[in-house]
């Protein structure tokens, strides 16, 4: 839910039930040009934290198909008879807002104004395991008609006004259920694309790096002479970048890339960049074992599936939309 206060305008959208909204969305990306009225069997009202009973559907309707609607919320209560046949009102939940305190302290103002008769005391039992408030009934009274008499004159029944007004585009609109979800989709469509851009673009970076340690594995006398016969790690650097290696056939056949993948790295020699130089003078002997060039090759393999997953979403629109999904 959000509220709000701005120039000339207010908004005023109740929370919901996540599961609910979350069945109505993924139907909308199903079936794009489905009915609001389906969309109304998977999100059947608002779902207010502190409960309460929702009275008729009138207005829940309204406020979905046309962003706006009235919506009248009342206390659960429960008529309950002692063992001497008095009663006695008991009220576990309250609409949504009231304030538990003041909704006391207006029964107890409205029995001693005489607005209402037939209470002879109000008393809070709320505890960790719940709300409850028990409002004792005369005995000469009718708790029903109590009650209804609360509901009336205090806030043990309220009305929610509902006004789904947002930011769209830098413009406020008032919105239909179907709209606020269509608009979602189309923030999960852009963030979504964000994030796969972005873990790409990092796999790509990444995969760079294993690629030049493999590679140097394999040339790893040739390296290791490169680098003790330097006098510092920026030569060392330049060194490394410019000597041509030719292991980069072997390490992609080890790591299962397609045959016109390895033929195109048998053309010619295979050069460092800068970042694989800087990865390799910084790389700890430990990496030269057997076992560690079977995780780089590992890597190698999971790099390269997951890039060409990411490339994948981002290029078909349907793979995307199944994501989000």
């Amino acid at each position: 839910g959000a509220v709000g206060i701005a120039v000339g305008m207010a908004t005023n959208i109740p929370p919901h039930n996540l599961s609910e909204l979350i069945d109505a969305t993924i139907t909308l990306i199903d079936e794009p040009d489905v009915g609001p009225s389906r969309l109304l069997e998977h999100v059947k009202g608002p779902d207010f934290p502190t409960g309460g009973i929702i009275l008729g559907t009138a207005g829940i309707k309204q406020a979905y198909l046309t962003g706006r609607g009235n919506v009248t919320v009342r206390a659960r209560c429960e008529i309950e008879v002692d063992d001497k046949g008095r009663e006695s009102i008991a009220v576990s939940e309250i609409p949504y807002q009231v304030n538990k305190t003041r909704l006391i302290e207006r029964i107890a103002e409205l029995v001693r104004e005489k607005k209402i008769e037939g209470i002879s005391d109000v008393q809070d039992y709320s505890d960790r395991r719940g709300m409850r408030i028990w409002i004792q009934i005369k005995k000469d009274a009718a708790a029903q008609i109590v009650l209804n008499k609360l509901y009336k004159m205090s806030d043990l029944q309220t009305s929610f006004s509902v006004n789904m007004i947002a930011i769209v585009n830098g413009r406020p609109e008032i919105l239909t259920l179907k709209r606020c979800l269509e608009l979602f989709i189309d923030h999960r469509r852009t963030v979504v694309t964000r994030r796969c851009r972005f873990d790409l673009q990092k796999a790509i970076e990444r995969r760079e790096i294993v690629e030049g340690l493999g590679v140097a594995i394999d040339a790893i006398d040739r390296i290791i002479e490169l680098i003790r016969t330097s006098r510092d790690p920026e030569q060392a650097k330049l060194r490394l970048c410019s000597e041509p290696l030719h292991g980069f056939a072997g390490f992609l056949e080890r790591c299962g890339r397609p045959a016109e993948e390895v033929a195109k790295a048998k053309a010619g020699p295979y050069r460092l960049s800068e970042r694989q130089a800087k990865a390799i003078l910084d790389m700890r002997l430990q990496r030269l074992t057997g076992l560690e060039q079977e995780k780089i090759e590992g890597e190698y393999k999971e790099l390269s599936a997951l890039i060409s997953e990411l490339e994948a979403i981002l290029t078909d629109p349907a793979k995307l939309m199944a994501v989000i999904r």
